[in-house]
Order: structure tokens, then sequence, then C-alpha cells
């Protein structure tokens, strides 16, 4: 255990907000969309929708595309947009919806009540 995982070494100043997303802990969803069947789903956060099992059909609210996903796919999913999905053939779609855990405004605040609340002290700033 003496060298650390790269996750942990990452300084870099210059990060994308793609990248700084992927620093944060992650919702993964899991669900099976079975021959025959339309689920419905609205994306509470930016998310990534990866496709198992069998090709799966998608298509989205004010988009005139429909999507054909093979296994292995991943499609990106904005906040907010409703989509629709059904399997394809006669094979259950196993499908993944991992997005970052949302930042709840105040956080820090609550955590610091908390110590207060303790009678303990806020750490420190260096």
């Amino acid at each position: 255990m003496d060298q650390a995982s790269p996750q942990c070494m990452d300084d870099d100043a210059s990060l994308s907000a793609y990248q700084e997303d992927e620093r944060l802990p992650k919702v993964v969803v899991h669900f099976s969309v079975v021959p025959g069947a339309t689920l419905t789903w609205r994306a509470d956060a930016d998310s990534t929708l990866r496709v198992q099992g069998a090709r799966l059909w998608l298509t989205r609210v004010n988009s005139p595309y429909d999507h054909w996903l093979e296994p292995g796919n991943e499609f990106r999913v904005q906040r907010g947009e409703r989509m629709w999905l059904s399997a394809d053939g006669e094979r259950t779609a196993r499908v993944s919806l991992s997005y970052a855990m949302p930042i709840r405004p105040g956080l820090v605040r609550r955590w610091l009540g908390r110590l207060a609340g303790l009678g303990l002290e806020a750490p420190a700033v260096r």
C-alpha cells in the first residue's frame, strides 16, 4: 500500500466540468425492460444510459428522432428529459442509468451546525 490510487492524486486545476462530475459520488439505477413493455422515465440529472442484453428503443420528448441502442451502447440524457424505452425482440434489455449525486446547497452549513451542537469546533482553514 505504498502507492495511492490515481483517483486520489489528481491535482490538475484544468479539469473540465465533466471530469469534476466524475469526482462526485455516482448514483446508478439498474432495471430491466421486458419484451412488449414500454417504460417511461424523467431524468432528474444529466445521466448516462447504458444498455446490455438486448437492443433497446429510446425516444424522447421534443426530439424528432428515435434511437436504437445496441447492447454495450451508451446514451447521454439531459436533466429534465422524458424518455420512453422498449426492448426490441424477444430478449430482456438490462439498463443502467448513472448520474453524479447532486450537491445539496447548505450541506457544509448544516454540518458545521451539527458540530457546534455537539460542542465541537469547526476545523481550521489552512
